[in-house]
């Protein structure tokens, strides 16, 4: 049997990275849509913001105990080496 002489060896190499919403012209766009906190039922998710906020008007309207909702918005991020 031989013996091993040598040692492993790691390369560690730190860079920089800078991570900042998407504004470019072809990124996706940004998504909003509202979430029932009692029951957990989702409007659809939209462009435009207004109308998750008419589905919750429509929700609590049907549900007049439902008082509580949560916004959940989609945006993209992207990330790039600084050099």
């Amino acid at each position: 049997m031989g013996t091993v002489t040598g040692t492993p060896r790691s390369v560690l190499r730190y860079e920089t990275w800078t991570l900042q919403p998407d504004r470019e012209p072809d990124a996706e766009q940004v998504l909003y849509a509202m979430q029932c906190a009692v029951d957990g039922e989702t409007s659809p998710t939209s462009e435009d913001f207004a109308e998750p906020q008419d589905w919750v008007l429509r929700h609590c309207g049907q549900n007049p105990s439902h008082h509580t909702y949560r916004e959940i918005i989609t945006r993209p991020w992207r990330t790039w080496r600084q050099t």
